[in-house]
């Protein structure tokens, strides 16, 4: 019996101590979004995420009916190039070079009705067909293109993936703590795993979005492109979808009216860089001295 005991409390100290092992990777291996600053929690090398996400994408792009040498086709290219030309040059002048070596951007138009765009680590980009008729032109395709660069500067694929990871091995370690309960460790796991869900992984996938959407204004905004088209845009958008009104609480989108609500109040300061920063027509002196950053990069969290 007392053998038993004491096999108990040192499986508990040994996955507690796990616990504070794991926890202290964890706050080493995080980095901040640029620009915005907020810390993230990256896990993954970049290099294999790249690996990975890369021949996801060639699969794809050898099985859709991509568009070449069309008129669209050469817009969604062009406003793309330009976007990320502007980006690059921007954090070239503010300390952010490095991260540009994990950048090979490609930008195509799919043949689809499907309303819809997406973006690939690495700087893999792809617009449906059927986005066109509400981007309207030029400056709508863009927000979009914006939008879906900011999650590849963001890393947000990664960070996802970290976050998963997080997950599993919280759950694993929850369930060494319950000790050897049957009963207990079947709850803890319902507990963990839908409260982890709602209160984890869907959060953060709309703040993804909500950051994508900042991002993507200033993006925009740095290459010419006035970021006050995307109220109009986003209404556009909410309209096609026939005012479908899905509970932002179970989405992993914002809903329609949250996100041009938060557009508009980040439109400030996406106008002091299409203003004052934005890289067309600009010399590279007044890119960098015009509008500073909020943050550096870092790999480790900083307090």
């Amino acid at each position: 019996m007392k053998t038993t005991i004491q096999k108990n409390k040192t499986l508990k100290t040994i996955n507690y101590t796990l616990f504070i092992s794991v926890l202290a990777i964890l706050l080493q291996a995080c980095g901040s979004v640029p620009i915005i600053g907020r810390k993230q929690l990256l896990l993954v090398p970049d290099q294999e995420v790249l690996t990975l996400s890369l021949q996801q994408y060639q699969d794809f792009i050898h099985n859709a009916p991509v568009e070449k040498n069309t008129s669209h086709a050469r817009q969604v290219e062009q406003v793309g190039r330009r976007i990320a030309a502007a980006v690059e040059t921007f954090y070239r002048n503010n300390g952010y070079e490095s991260e540009l070596k994990n950048f090979n951007w490609e930008f195509n138009l799919v043949k689809s009705k499907d309303v819809n765009a997406f973006c690939m680590p690495g700087g893999k980009i792809v617009v449906y067909e059927g986005l066109l008729p509400i981007t309207r032109d030029e400056t709508g395709l863009a927000i979009v293109l914006g939008h879906e660069i900011a999650h590849a500067v963001a890393k947000h694929a990664n960070e996802r993936i970290s976050q998963q990871m997080a997950l599993q091995y919280g759950g694993q370690i929850a369930g060494g703590l319950l000790g050897n309960n049957a009963a207990a460790q079947q709850i803890g796991g319902l507990v963990f795993g839908v409260g982890s869900q709602l209160g984890v992984m869907l959060p953060y996938s709309r703040k993804h979005e909500y950051e994508a959407d900042e991002l993507g204004l200033i993006f925009m905004a740095m290459a010419g492109y006035d970021p006050r088209a995307a109220v109009d845009f986003w209404t556009r958008m909410s309209q096609a979808a026939g005012g479908n009104s899905t509970l932002e609480v179970m989405s992993t989108h914002p809903s329609d009216q949250n996100r041009i609500a938060k557009i508009n109040e980040h439109m400030p300061e996406a106008l002091k860089y299409y203003q004052g920063a934005g890289v067309q027509n600009k010399t590279e002196q007044k890119i960098k001295t015009s509008v500073k950053p909020k943050s550096r990069t870092s790999d480790k969290w900083s307090f």
